[in-house]
């Protein structure tokens, strides 16, 4: 059974993609560039190594996200993310309490940023839902990291954002901020 619903729901997105474009990359590169730290040219060079190291570094994770936000797919990192910290909770209760937070954010049907899943990953997780462990969006969390190592990473390395990234490394290298 397809949940047509949520197709709709990506469909203005795809329909408005085009805003995408007006959101370019110099303004998405102004969002990033008055931070305090600014990676390295090496930072920048072994982002393109892996989604692993891109996401392992603060910086890199950033920029990640501001492209995904620009491409209204934000909601897999967001996803990926609070999975990410949800592991790291020991209480049962706070595990409850997080497990139907991370349900009722992203993986309920008509959720308000309803990630893509296949029934049977989302009926593990309700099944486990009023017992969850810290595990219990392991197999979607992996389904979303490949989603995005498919998809998102390739756009995110070849993007107007990353090549700007790499320009400003490297200018920043070369005259270097006192």
């Amino acid at each position: 059974l397809i949940n047509l619903s949520y197709f709709r729901r990506k469909d203005w997105r795809n329909r408005l993609g085009f805003f995408s474009k007006l959101n370019s990359s110099h303004s998405m590169f102004h969002l990033l560039k008055n931070r305090p730290y600014r990676p390295t040219v090496d930072d920048v060079n072994q982002w393109a190594q892996s989604l692993d190291t891109l996401l392992s570094n603060k910086y890199g994770k950033t920029a990640f996200c501001i492209f995904l936000k620009s491409e209204f797919s934000e909601e897999n990192i967001e996803f990926w993310t609070a999975c990410e910290d949800f592991r790291l909770h020991t209480s049962q209760e706070e595990l409850l309490s997080r497990a139907n937070s991370i349900y009722e954010e992203f993986v309920k049907s008509e959720a308000p940023k309803e990630i893509n899943l296949d029934f049977h990953t989302k009926n593990a997780i309700v099944q486990n839902l009023h017992q969850p462990n810290a595990s219990i969006f392991l197999a979607a969390q992996r389904k979303v990291y490949s989603l995005m190592e498919n998809n998102s990473y390739p756009r995110f390395i070849h993007s107007d954002l990353y090549r700007e990234l790499c320009s400003a490394a490297r200018r920043e290298s070369r005259h270097p901020k006192p």
